[in-house]
């Protein structure tokens, strides 16, 4: 079906986003309320609070767990969320963890030790999972949900094949969402205003439903006006940049007994604002800088640039003791999302064959749109566990996973007065897994502890291609006598789409030694994998497929608790192989858009994560992360920028009187994969007789980063520092508190993607804004 309009939002996610905002303001409204964490005890005067997490499925202290695994927790997650910032303001808060996105707040792409994927198709798949309140999110808009009301966020690092899965080679980010609390009456009520008029409203209630059960409502809504100015006047978009992103959750937990609890999740989201500004020819010709004079508050486009996304899900955790220290968990989780993001991809006016064009050269207009009309996915776990006193616990489960889609793909012609569309196409993707899995923890001695894990998992996909009607991108399409066969002329079976279907066995055994009751080592080997992927053939591309990849991975490890617990300092080395990499070779002067598989690639480095109580005022954070990372594969060439200096070997593939050259990527990083990430915090406090007065000051930085799979002078992001600082009072006894902070407090600017097969087009980062905050805890 030919569409003139864009798909648009489900009636469904509003009147769901809507009820619930309706239904909870009455009772947010007379409470001033308290954030509450529900699994970390408290800290004994002058020592580190005990970290409990889940990174294996039980709770255990993050001590003892054989893994690399840090946390972000609540006062952190409170300083970055009052700014108004999106899931991205999570990159480099923790050692090896890099996120950036081509969409804007809308499509978070996640990076752990150097591995991910910098595909930008809304069918795409991560080898980075992230799991919200245990149910994963495969969907990359489905990633992007806030991250608000949270008792904390796990980072995984290294494949968690054996307990979470396929599409978790590189890590799992796990968020655990703050649960009812039974008998408690309590929450909390934040407001923030600040730069470009920003508002941040946050809020949640624990209120008890009776002797055994409470209710928990957690609410966030985020708002920014409009601070980016198109200076070509009449255009379609003239005032960018600005959004609203709201987002509300209801838990109702009910435990009669000890042997029985139900733990019932539904939330939403609904967000309406800018796409990702793509700005044309920006950086300097043979260097990775802004060209002299650029301002960020400025650009100029002819094209329409509009962003807008509605989820709406639902999820149940329902746990039985069946005696003898055995217990048995269903996990049954629903999501539904509709997104449609639209853009002027050659980031500026017209086009060099026109009497007016800019800024910079621009050789021809680009503006295009894709969205989710109409999305569904499936997830039931299965999980048999047991908490023992003897030295052998198990676990043992099944996991069914389906999910169904379609995506919408458009393009306009921005040089027609109207911006009318010229190009559309309608894929649908299925997808089934099945998985059976099995862990077991063995107490060997007292000092020793051994774990081992095995999974095997079904991946089923299905992808074709529903409909099309364009004029625009292939050749026999730019003569408007485009045939199916033609469109499919290299497919052997004659189809758009295809049906890959991938099995894998994963595992992973561990071991830790406990020097003493402060000192652990651990040693780990894991594998994981990531299913194929499909690209369709149709006008805006050709079909393509991306065999499953497969990581092994080596890490060995200390976790020390020092100076009677005042400081702690875990480090961990790995080093690991990905066979039959999955890469997306992005753009070029061609324009294209393929799948490849590289022969391998290899990543090593350490992370370090310390805290300490400097004194009884002082408490500082460093985390450090190395990452060294190489394709290697001799044979893969990739196609290359319009407008660029590439640094790479370069091969011509044509004809010598019509060259055709291509880069040699062999040896180079993988794509968005810093070397270097760097984060530190600093918080001072004092004492006062009705509560404390702090200064917070945080810090992170990420070394150069390579945008594409070629290496160019221009396309090589530069490296990145930015600070935040909190000023705070605490007072009313803990009840109340007024704050004034700073994010990007240097007004570092730096461009952090490219577009490459028109122009230098760059994206940038967030400018300095200030704020003010006023909290209060009930």
């Amino acid at each position: 079906m030919y569409r003139s309009t864009p798909a648009q939002p489900t009636r469904l996610a509003r009147a769901a986003a809507l009820a619930c905002l309706s239904l909870a303001s009455p009772l947010l409204a007379p409470l001033a309320m308290a954030q509450t964490s529900g699994s970390t005890p408290a800290a004994e005067p002058g020592q580190l609070t005990v970290i409990t997490v889940t990174a294996e499925r039980r709770a255990e202290n993050i001590q003892a767990i054989p893994n690399s695994v840090s946390t972000i927790g609540n006062e952190l997650l409170d300083t970055l969320n009052t700014s108004g910032q999106d899931i991205r303001m999570l990159s480099g808060r923790v050692p090896s963890l890099n996120i950036e996105s081509s969409f804007g707040r809308a499509f978070p792409r996640f990076y752990i030790r150097g591995y991910g994927n910098t595909d930008f198709r809304l069918n795409a798949s991560q080898p980075v999972s992230l799991i919200y309140d245990d149910v994963v999110q495969e969907n990359p808009i489905l990633k992007g949900f806030p991250a608000f009301d949270l008792d904390r966020i796990e980072v995984l690092r290294g494949p968690q094949g054996s307990l979470f899965g396929r599409n978790t080679p590189a890590g799992v980010v796990k968020f655990e969402s703050a649960r009812p609390r039974l008998g408690k009456t309590e929450g909390y009520a934040s407001a923030s205003v600040g730069t470009f008029s920003t508002v941040n409203l946050e809020g949640a209630a624990n209120l008890p439903t009776g002797p055994t059960s409470a209710l928990r409502i957690s609410l966030l809504n985020q708002t920014r006006n409009d601070w980016v100015k198109n200076t070509q006047a009449g255009e379609p978009t003239q005032d960018l940049e600005g959004y609203r992103d709201s987002a509300v959750r209801l838990q109702w937990l009910t435990q009669p007994s000890k042997d029985f609890s139900a733990l019932a999740n539904v939330h939403a989201r609904d967000y309406d604002g800018s796409a990702r500004l793509f700005r044309a020819n920006i950086i300097s010709t043979g260097s990775n800088s802004l060209v002299p004079g650029f301002d960020p508050k400025k650009i100029s486009i002819d094209g329409k640039n509009e962003s807008n996304l509605q989820n709406v899900g639902a999820n149940l955790r329902l746990r039985w003791g069946l005696g003898g220290g055995l217990s048995l968990h269903s996990i049954t989780g629903y999501e539904n999302v509709n997104t449609y993001s639209r853009g002027d991809i050659d980031g500026g006016f017209g086009a060099s064959f026109l009497p007016a064009s800019g800024p910079g050269l621009i050789p021809f207009a680009s503006e295009t749109a894709d969205g989710i009309p109409k999305h569904r996915q499936l997830t039931q776990e299965l999980r048999l566990e047991t908490d023992n006193k003897g030295p052998l616990n198990w676990q043992a489960g099944l996991f069914f996973f389906d999910e169904d889609y379609r995506i919408e793909s458009f393009s306009y012609d921005s040089l027609s007065p109207t911006n009318a569309q010229d190009g559309y196409q309608r894929i649908r993707q299925k997808n089934r897994a099945v998985a059976v899995f099995g862990a077991l923890n063995w107490q060997l001695n007292p000092q020793t502890q051994l774990r081992a894990g095995l999974r095997y998992t079904k991946d089923d996909k299905d992808l074709t291609v529903e409909a099309y009607n364009t004029t625009a991108f292939v050749p026999c399409v730019l003569a408007a006598k485009c045939t199916l066969a033609q469109l499919g002329a290299q497919e052997p079976d004659g189809r758009l789409g295809a049906s890959p279907s991938d099995s894998k066995l994963s595992w992973d055994i561990s071991g830790s030694y406990a020097l003493n009751k402060d000192v652990n080592l651990y040693l780990r080997a894991a594998t994981g994998f990531r299913g194929s992927s499909v690209q369709s053939a149709g006008p805006f591309n050709a079909k393509s497929v991306a065999g499953p990849e497969n990581n092994t991975s080596v890490e060995a490890g200390v976790k020390a608790d020092l100076l009677n617990r005042r400081a702690r300092l875990n480090v961990s080395v790995f080093d690991y192989t990905v066979k039959d990499l999955q890469l997306t070779a992005v753009g070029g002067a061609g324009n294209a858009n393929i799948l490849l598989n590289a022969k391998k690639a290899k990543g090593r480095g350490f992370e370090a994560d310390m805290q300490a109580l400097i004194g009884d005022n002082l408490m500082a954070s460093l985390g450090v992360g190395y990452n060294d990372t190489r394709i290697q594969d001799p044979n893969l060439l990739v196609a290359f920028c319009a407008q660029c200096t590439v640094t790479d070997p370069t091969v011509n593939v044509g004809m010598q009187a019509n060259p055709s050259l291509r880069a040699r990527i062999d040896g180079n990083p993988l794509p968005q994969a810093p070397k270097t990430t760097v984060s530190f915090t600093l918080r001072w406090s004092k004492p006062t007789p009705d509560g404390e007065l702090y200064v917070l000051t945080d810090w992170v930085y990420r070394s150069k980063v390579n945008f594409f799979l070629y290496e160019a002078r221009e396309f090589v992001g530069p490296a990145l520092t930015e600070g935040g600082l909190r000023v705070g009072y605490v007072f009313g006894k803990g009840k109340y508190e007024v704050a004034g902070f700073g994010r990007n407090i240097t007004n570092q600017i730096r461009v952090v993607g490219g577009i490459d097969f028109n122009n230098n087009t760059g994206f940038i980062n967030e400018p300095r804004t200030w704020g003010v905050q006023f909290k209060a805890n009930f």
